[in-house]
């Protein structure tokens, strides 16, 4: 009998599609990249299945399970997959490569799709993310852009990105903007294991003889660690100085927070997490400043009372190149003005002749 040879997380990009059959939960807190969830036992299916196995049998659960799973696989096939064609070749993976995706595979390979399990499940994926994120960093040229909060730094990675750069947006992945101002509305954070994965999948599509633009961070991005090799190869290497005059970075700041200028009270809840640097009488006489509508008044004290202290001691402790980087200077507050600094920062740093777009 033909047994193929075991599927391996390096052979991801040889499949169609990549199914994860796990529960939501499992899904929720991570998986990899691109992949769509059809549990084989949703999240009230497989605790009952979970109580079964140690209230009364092995024997019993397994029963239950089977004929859980064997529904869920019709209701699989009929609403997400009879729309492919006989040449689709997906990859189907569970928590370690186990009953659920063999299952889901099996019915597949019957109907004549090329499905395949991948080897050690989600474990494996797991354990080759952590190795990766660890020897990966070392690998590639990075470019750090530093520059002070309301710089515009984030939009230059974009425009960079647009320009055909290579570019690592961490704030992005993190769904954060990386201050204790900085959390998205209606956009939690990614759960820690997630994040890596966003990570990773970023990394390894990286061209190693070519420069990676990332912005300037700590070792946390809101609630998420930035994975410990990649800070490390970021602090170490060469950096990009944005710099923007003290009115334009208000400007800017006024445009990319917007929601606090529409609801004062939400930013009212998020200054408190500075009353422990700057006391109650302060942090009161902002949030009055932001009930008046006073914004430039409100953003140049923060700026100059917390942000800028904040980050140059930042920036100075951790950057040891800052010093010696090449200075950009944005000058308005236009798409245009970034994409023309991001084109020139390209042809500085990568010698590219032409922008894509």
């Amino acid at each position: 009998m033909y047994t193929p040879d075991p599927v391996t997380v390096a052979q991801l990009a040889e499949f169609d599609e990549i199914i994860d059959v796990r529960s939501e939960a499992e899904f929720a807190e991570d998986h990899i990249p691109g992949a769509i969830n059809s549990p084989m036992l949703d999240n009230d299916e497989r605790a009952r299945v979970g109580t079964l196995y140690k209230q009364q049998s092995a024997f019993e659960a397994k029963k239950l399970g089977a004929a859980l799973v064997s529904r869920n696989i019709a209701r699989h096939l009929d609403a997400t997959f009879s729309r492919h064609s006989r040449e689709w070749r997906p990859l189907v993976y569970c928590w370690r490569g186990g009953s659920r995706s063999a299952a889901l595979a099996h019915v597949l390979q019957q109907v004549g799709w090329r499905a395949r399990q991948l080897d050690g499940g989600y474990k494996a994926y797991r354990r080759a993310v952590i190795s990766d994120l660890v020897a990966l960093p070392a690998q590639y040229q990075w470019r750090v852009v530093c520059g002070l909060t309301g710089s515009g730094k984030s939009r230059l990675l974009r425009a960079l990105a647009k320009c055909g750069a290579q570019v690592l947006d961490l704030e992005a992945l993190a769904a954060h903007r990386g201050s204790v101002l900085g959390h998205l509305p209606g956009e939690p954070q990614p759960a820690q294991k997630m994040f890596e994965s966003r990570v990773w999948n970023g990394l390894r599509e990286f061209k190693r003889d070519q420069p990676v633009f990332v912005e300037a961070e700590s070792r946390k991005i809101g609630n998420l660690r930035v994975p410990e090799a990649l800070i490390a190869a970021m602090w170490a290497t060469e950096c990009v100085r944005l710099d923007a005059a003290l009115p334009l970075r208000v400007e800017m700041l006024k445009d990319e927070y917007r929601h606090f200028v529409l609801d004062p009270d939400l930013l009212g809840a998020q200054l408190d997490h500075l009353v422990g640097l700057f006391g109650k009488v302060q942090v009161a006489g902002w949030k009055g400043l932001a009930q008046r509508g006073a914004w430039n008044t409100l953003v140049r004290e923060l700026l100059e009372k917390h942000y800028d202290p904040a980050y140059t001691r930042s920036t100075l402790a951790h950057y040891r190149l800052y010093d010696n980087g090449s200075v950009l200077t944005i000058s308005e507050n236009t798409d245009a003005a970034f994409d023309a600094l991001a084109w020139s920062c390209v042809q500085a740093v990568s010698g590219v002749t032409r922008c894509p777009s």
